[in-house]
Protein backbone atom coordinates (compact mmCIF):
# COMPACT_ATOMS: atom_id res chain seq x y z
CA UNK A 1 0.00 0.00 0.00
CA UNK A 2 1.80 3.25 -1.23
CA UNK A 3 1.20 6.38 1.07
CA UNK A 4 -1.93 7.81 -1.24
CA UNK A 5 -3.83 4.58 -0.90
CA UNK A 6 -3.35 4.59 2.97
CA UNK A 7 -4.64 8.72 3.06
CA UNK A 8 -7.33 7.98 0.27
CA UNK A 9 -8.40 5.00 3.01
CA UNK A 10 -9.14 8.29 5.64
CA UNK A 11 -10.58 9.97 3.13
CA UNK A 12 -13.32 7.96 2.87
CA UNK A 13 -13.85 7.27 6.35
CA UNK A 14 -11.73 3.99 6.94
CA UNK A 15 -8.86 3.89 9.34
CA UNK A 16 -5.52 3.91 7.83
CA UNK A 17 -2.99 1.45 8.14
CA UNK A 18 -0.63 3.33 9.84
CA UNK A 19 -0.63 6.95 10.57
CA UNK A 20 0.51 9.73 8.23
CA UNK A 21 2.38 12.46 8.83
CA UNK A 22 2.28 15.87 6.89
CA UNK A 23 5.51 17.30 6.47
CA UNK A 24 4.81 20.70 4.64
CA UNK A 25 7.05 20.00 2.02
CA UNK A 26 9.58 19.89 4.32
CA UNK A 27 11.88 16.63 3.41
CA UNK A 28 11.99 14.16 6.08
CA UNK A 29 14.48 11.31 6.08
CA UNK A 30 12.63 8.32 5.52
CA UNK A 31 9.53 9.84 5.19
CA UNK A 32 7.38 9.63 1.95
CA UNK A 33 4.62 12.42 1.05
CA UNK A 34 1.39 11.33 1.11
CA UNK A 35 0.15 14.48 -0.93
CA UNK A 36 1.85 17.00 -2.81
CA UNK A 37 0.41 20.38 -4.11
CA UNK A 38 -0.34 21.92 -7.52
CA UNK A 39 -1.04 25.84 -6.81
CA UNK A 40 -1.69 28.11 -9.52
CA UNK A 41 0.75 30.55 -10.26
CA UNK A 42 -1.96 33.31 -10.60
CA UNK A 43 -1.00 35.63 -7.60
CA UNK A 44 2.47 36.29 -8.63
CA UNK A 45 4.40 38.30 -6.07
CA UNK A 46 7.29 38.79 -8.79
CA UNK A 47 9.17 41.66 -7.38
CA UNK A 48 7.86 41.30 -4.01
CA UNK A 49 4.14 42.58 -5.32
CA UNK A 50 1.28 40.64 -6.46
CA UNK A 51 -0.78 40.93 -9.32
CA UNK A 52 -2.89 43.17 -7.69
CA UNK A 53 0.21 45.65 -6.61
CA UNK A 54 0.21 44.46 -2.75
CA UNK A 55 3.62 44.56 -1.67
CA UNK A 56 5.02 41.51 0.40
CA UNK A 57 8.20 41.23 3.09
CA UNK A 58 9.52 38.07 4.17
CA UNK A 59 11.26 37.76 7.56
CA UNK A 60 13.78 35.95 8.88
CA UNK A 61 11.97 34.41 12.18
CA UNK A 62 9.32 33.01 9.89
CA UNK A 63 12.24 31.02 8.06
CA UNK A 64 11.20 33.67 4.75
CA UNK A 65 7.49 33.51 4.51
CA UNK A 66 6.00 36.73 3.82
CA UNK A 67 3.38 38.87 4.75
CA UNK A 68 1.57 42.00 2.92
CA UNK A 69 4.16 44.63 3.91
CA UNK A 70 2.47 46.82 6.79
CA UNK A 71 3.11 50.60 5.62
CA UNK A 72 1.79 50.28 1.84
CA UNK A 73 -2.21 49.08 1.51
CA UNK A 74 -3.13 49.46 -1.67
CA UNK A 75 -6.83 50.47 -0.78
CA UNK A 76 -7.34 52.88 1.67
CA UNK A 77 -11.07 53.39 1.19
CA UNK A 78 -13.65 50.43 0.75
CA UNK A 79 -15.72 52.20 -1.80
CA UNK A 80 -12.81 53.18 -3.91
CA UNK A 81 -12.16 49.39 -4.73
CA UNK A 82 -13.30 49.46 -8.58
CA UNK A 83 -10.63 52.12 -9.45
CA UNK A 84 -7.98 50.10 -7.40
CA UNK A 85 -8.60 46.69 -7.51
CA UNK A 86 -8.43 44.94 -10.92
CA UNK A 87 -8.36 41.29 -12.13
CA UNK A 88 -6.10 40.12 -14.89
CA UNK A 89 -7.37 38.02 -18.36
CA UNK A 90 -7.68 34.75 -17.18
CA UNK A 91 -6.82 33.91 -21.10
CA UNK A 92 -3.54 35.21 -20.40
CA UNK A 93 -2.67 32.04 -18.08
CA UNK A 94 -2.31 28.53 -19.60
CA UNK A 95 -3.32 26.31 -17.18
CA UNK A 96 -2.47 23.33 -18.56
CA UNK A 97 1.39 24.47 -18.47
CA UNK A 98 0.85 25.27 -15.03
CA UNK A 99 -0.47 21.35 -14.71
CA UNK A 100 2.07 19.78 -16.18
CA UNK A 101 4.93 21.69 -14.39
CA UNK A 102 2.98 21.43 -11.29
CA UNK A 103 2.88 17.55 -11.66
CA UNK A 104 6.31 16.43 -13.44
CA UNK A 105 8.00 16.22 -9.85
CA UNK A 106 4.92 14.02 -8.47
CA UNK A 107 4.49 10.18 -8.76
CA UNK A 108 0.33 9.98 -8.98
CA UNK A 109 0.51 6.45 -8.20
CA UNK A 110 2.16 6.81 -5.01
CA UNK A 111 1.50 10.99 -3.69
CA UNK A 112 -2.37 12.36 -3.90
CA UNK A 113 -2.23 15.87 -5.43
CA UNK A 114 -4.14 18.83 -4.19
CA UNK A 115 -4.87 22.00 -5.53
CA UNK A 116 -5.12 25.34 -4.20
CA UNK A 117 -6.34 28.69 -5.77
CA UNK A 118 -5.60 31.38 -3.79
CA UNK A 119 -5.20 32.36 0.13
CA UNK A 120 -9.14 33.09 0.68
CA UNK A 121 -11.49 36.60 0.31
CA UNK A 122 -10.71 37.31 4.36
CA UNK A 123 -7.50 37.21 4.04
CA UNK A 124 -7.08 39.03 0.62
CA UNK A 125 -9.18 42.22 2.09
CA UNK A 126 -6.38 42.35 4.87
CA UNK A 127 -4.30 42.49 2.55
CA UNK A 128 -5.56 45.44 0.46
CA UNK A 129 -6.37 47.36 2.99
CA UNK A 130 -4.72 45.93 6.22
CA UNK A 131 -6.32 44.70 9.41
CA UNK A 132 -7.81 48.01 11.14
CA UNK A 133 -9.53 49.19 8.06
CA UNK A 134 -10.38 45.94 6.90
CA UNK A 135 -12.83 45.03 9.45
CA UNK A 136 -13.68 48.86 9.53
CA UNK A 137 -14.72 48.31 5.71
CA UNK A 138 -16.62 45.12 6.76
CA UNK A 139 -18.52 46.52 9.71
CA UNK A 140 -19.28 49.66 8.44
CA UNK A 141 -19.69 48.98 4.29
CA UNK A 142 -20.40 44.90 4.20
CA UNK A 143 -22.19 45.55 0.81
CA UNK A 144 -19.30 46.79 -0.86
CA UNK A 145 -17.09 44.27 0.58
CA UNK A 146 -19.35 41.94 -0.85
CA UNK A 147 -19.38 43.85 -4.11
CA UNK A 148 -15.82 43.18 -4.02
CA UNK A 149 -15.67 39.36 -3.32
CA UNK A 150 -18.18 39.04 -6.19
CA UNK A 151 -16.12 40.64 -8.50
CA UNK A 152 -13.01 38.90 -6.93
CA UNK A 153 -15.08 35.56 -7.07
CA UNK A 154 -15.64 35.76 -10.76
CA UNK A 155 -12.24 35.58 -11.58
CA UNK A 156 -11.29 33.43 -9.06
CA UNK A 157 -14.39 30.56 -9.50
CA UNK A 158 -13.29 30.27 -12.93
CA UNK A 159 -9.48 29.92 -11.79
CA UNK A 160 -10.56 27.03 -9.69
CA UNK A 161 -12.63 25.80 -12.25
CA UNK A 162 -9.61 25.62 -14.77
CA UNK A 163 -7.40 24.42 -12.55
CA UNK A 164 -9.21 21.33 -11.25
CA UNK A 165 -10.19 20.36 -15.22
CA UNK A 166 -6.18 20.76 -15.81
CA UNK A 167 -5.39 18.87 -12.74
CA UNK A 168 -8.03 16.63 -11.65
CA UNK A 169 -6.90 16.74 -8.08
CA UNK A 170 -7.54 14.29 -5.37
CA UNK A 171 -8.10 16.96 -2.79
CA UNK A 172 -9.09 20.80 -3.74
CA UNK A 173 -7.75 23.35 -1.20
CA UNK A 174 -9.49 25.92 0.59
CA UNK A 175 -7.49 28.73 2.26
CA UNK A 176 -8.42 31.70 4.93
CA UNK A 177 -7.16 32.48 8.14
CA UNK A 178 -10.61 34.29 9.82
CA UNK A 179 -9.98 33.55 13.11
CA UNK A 180 -7.54 34.61 15.93
CA UNK A 181 -7.05 32.22 19.23
CA UNK A 182 -9.84 33.75 20.68
CA UNK A 183 -12.46 33.86 18.03
CA UNK A 184 -13.43 34.45 14.60
CA UNK A 185 -12.32 38.04 13.12
CA UNK A 186 -15.89 38.95 12.59
CA UNK A 187 -19.19 37.22 13.91
CA UNK A 188 -20.79 34.02 12.61
CA UNK A 189 -23.70 35.89 10.83
CA UNK A 190 -20.97 38.18 9.50
CA UNK A 191 -19.14 35.54 7.86
CA UNK A 192 -22.01 33.75 7.07
CA UNK A 193 -22.79 36.83 4.79
CA UNK A 194 -19.66 38.05 3.59
CA UNK A 195 -16.90 34.99 3.21
CA UNK A 196 -19.00 31.81 3.71
CA UNK A 197 -21.13 32.60 -0.03
CA UNK A 198 -17.85 32.55 -1.83
CA UNK A 199 -16.00 29.18 -0.36
CA UNK A 200 -18.88 28.03 -1.51
CA UNK A 201 -18.68 28.42 -5.10
CA UNK A 202 -15.25 28.54 -4.99
CA UNK A 203 -15.63 24.25 -4.08
CA UNK A 204 -18.34 24.28 -6.34
CA UNK A 205 -17.01 22.69 -9.40
CA UNK A 206 -14.79 20.33 -6.91
CA UNK A 207 -18.29 19.38 -5.64
CA UNK A 208 -19.62 18.66 -8.54
CA UNK A 209 -16.34 16.05 -9.63
CA UNK A 210 -16.79 14.70 -6.19
CA UNK A 211 -12.89 16.04 -5.27
CA UNK A 212 -13.18 16.32 -1.37
CA UNK A 213 -12.28 19.27 0.42
CA UNK A 214 -9.35 20.24 2.61
CA UNK A 215 -9.98 23.46 4.63
CA UNK A 216 -6.91 25.38 6.43
CA UNK A 217 -8.02 28.11 8.45
CA UNK A 218 -6.02 29.00 11.97
CA UNK A 219 -7.89 30.05 14.90
CA UNK A 220 -10.37 28.89 17.00
CA UNK A 221 -13.03 28.71 14.62
CA UNK A 222 -14.47 25.41 15.56
CA UNK A 223 -17.97 26.52 15.54
CA UNK A 224 -17.36 26.85 11.39
CA UNK A 225 -17.07 23.61 10.57
CA UNK A 226 -20.92 22.05 10.07
CA UNK A 227 -20.57 24.61 7.41
CA UNK A 228 -17.64 24.14 5.73
CA UNK A 229 -18.55 19.87 6.02
CA UNK A 230 -22.00 21.18 4.12
CA UNK A 231 -19.85 22.43 0.95
CA UNK A 232 -17.41 19.05 1.06
CA UNK A 233 -14.47 20.16 3.38
CA UNK A 234 -13.63 16.38 4.74
CA UNK A 235 -10.40 17.65 6.25
CA UNK A 236 -9.14 20.87 8.59
CA UNK A 237 -5.90 22.13 9.18
CA UNK A 238 -4.19 23.01 11.11
CA UNK A 239 -6.80 22.53 13.84
CA UNK A 240 -5.05 24.60 16.71
CA UNK A 241 -5.56 23.49 20.33
CA UNK A 242 -7.56 26.37 21.53
CA UNK A 243 -10.70 24.82 19.83
CA UNK A 244 -11.74 21.31 21.50
CA UNK A 245 -10.37 18.91 19.36
CA UNK A 246 -11.64 16.19 21.70
CA UNK A 247 -14.85 17.14 21.07
CA UNK A 248 -14.93 17.62 17.90
CA UNK A 249 -13.16 14.61 17.39
CA UNK A 250 -16.56 12.78 19.04
CA UNK A 251 -18.79 15.03 16.98
CA UNK A 252 -17.44 14.10 13.77
CA UNK A 253 -15.43 10.73 14.17
CA UNK A 254 -13.81 9.67 10.97
CA UNK A 255 -15.83 12.37 8.91
CA UNK A 256 -13.51 15.16 9.48
CA UNK A 257 -9.46 14.20 9.31
CA UNK A 258 -7.83 16.68 11.19
CA UNK A 259 -4.44 17.30 10.18
CA UNK A 260 -1.82 18.92 13.14
CA UNK A 261 -3.92 19.61 16.06
CA UNK A 262 -0.62 22.28 17.38
CA UNK A 263 0.04 24.26 20.12
CA UNK A 264 1.89 27.69 20.34
CA UNK A 265 3.38 25.91 23.03
CA UNK A 266 4.43 22.84 21.18
CA UNK A 267 8.24 22.14 22.40
CA UNK A 268 9.83 22.02 18.96
CA UNK A 269 9.02 25.12 17.76
CA UNK A 270 11.48 26.69 20.38
CA UNK A 271 15.15 26.62 20.28
CA UNK A 272 15.98 25.91 23.48
CA UNK A 273 13.92 22.93 24.17
CA UNK A 274 15.65 19.64 24.41
CA UNK A 275 15.47 16.57 22.68
CA UNK A 276 13.41 14.70 25.06
CA UNK A 277 11.04 17.51 25.17
CA UNK A 278 10.65 17.58 21.61
CA UNK A 279 10.06 13.57 21.58
CA UNK A 280 8.11 13.87 24.44
CA UNK A 281 5.46 16.88 22.75
CA UNK A 282 5.22 14.26 19.59
CA UNK A 283 4.66 11.08 22.16
CA UNK A 284 1.80 12.94 23.87
CA UNK A 285 0.46 14.89 20.59
CA UNK A 286 -0.07 11.47 18.88
CA UNK A 287 -1.62 9.63 22.07
CA UNK A 288 -3.72 12.34 21.89
CA UNK A 289 -5.32 12.47 18.43
CA UNK A 290 -4.36 9.42 16.73
CA UNK A 291 -6.82 7.06 18.56
CA UNK A 292 -10.17 5.90 16.40
CA UNK A 293 -8.35 7.40 12.93
CA UNK A 294 -9.07 10.74 11.64
CA UNK A 295 -5.77 11.85 12.31
CA UNK A 296 -2.52 13.23 10.60
CA UNK A 297 0.28 13.52 12.03
CA UNK A 298 2.26 17.06 11.86
CA UNK A 299 5.30 18.76 13.49
CA UNK A 300 6.05 21.92 11.69
CA UNK A 301 9.19 23.52 12.87
CA UNK A 302 10.10 27.09 11.57
CA UNK A 303 12.83 29.73 12.66
CA UNK A 304 15.46 32.41 11.37
CA UNK A 305 17.49 30.10 8.34
CA UNK A 306 20.59 30.84 10.72
CA UNK A 307 19.04 28.75 13.69
CA UNK A 308 20.98 25.76 14.05
CA UNK A 309 18.52 24.23 15.95
CA UNK A 310 16.26 24.15 13.05
CA UNK A 311 17.56 20.99 11.57
CA UNK A 312 18.08 19.36 14.24
CA UNK A 313 13.97 19.60 15.83
CA UNK A 314 12.71 18.81 12.44
CA UNK A 315 15.36 15.93 12.48
CA UNK A 316 13.65 14.47 16.23
CA UNK A 317 10.62 15.70 15.13
CA UNK A 318 10.35 13.02 11.94
CA UNK A 319 12.06 10.56 13.87
CA UNK A 320 9.99 9.78 16.72
CA UNK A 321 7.38 10.09 14.19
CA UNK A 322 8.72 6.75 12.30
CA UNK A 323 10.06 5.49 15.78
CA UNK A 324 6.59 5.84 17.77
CA UNK A 325 4.10 7.42 15.57
CA UNK A 326 4.14 5.40 11.86
CA UNK A 327 2.83 2.28 13.39
CA UNK A 328 1.12 3.37 16.67
CA UNK A 329 -2.23 1.72 15.31
CA UNK A 330 -0.44 -2.25 15.51
CA UNK A 331 0.91 -0.84 18.92
CA UNK A 332 -2.30 0.02 20.65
Amino acid sequence: MTEKENFMRMLRGDMPEWLPFDSLGIKHEGIEPFMAGVHADILGRRGNKDIFGVEYESTDSTGGASMPAPRNFILKDISDWPEVIKVPDINDYDFAEMARKGLERIDRNKTAVSVGVFGGYFQQLMAFMGFSEGLFAMAADPEECYNLFEYLADFFDEVAVRMVDAVRPDVFALTDDVASAQNTFMSYPMWCELVKPFQVRLAKHANELGIPISMHCCGKCEHLVDDWMSYGVKIWDPVQTMNDIPAIKAKYGRSLILNGCGSHADAFLFSWSTEEEVRECMRKKIDNYAPDGGYICRGYVVGPKSDPTVELRRKWVGDEYLKYGRNWYQNH
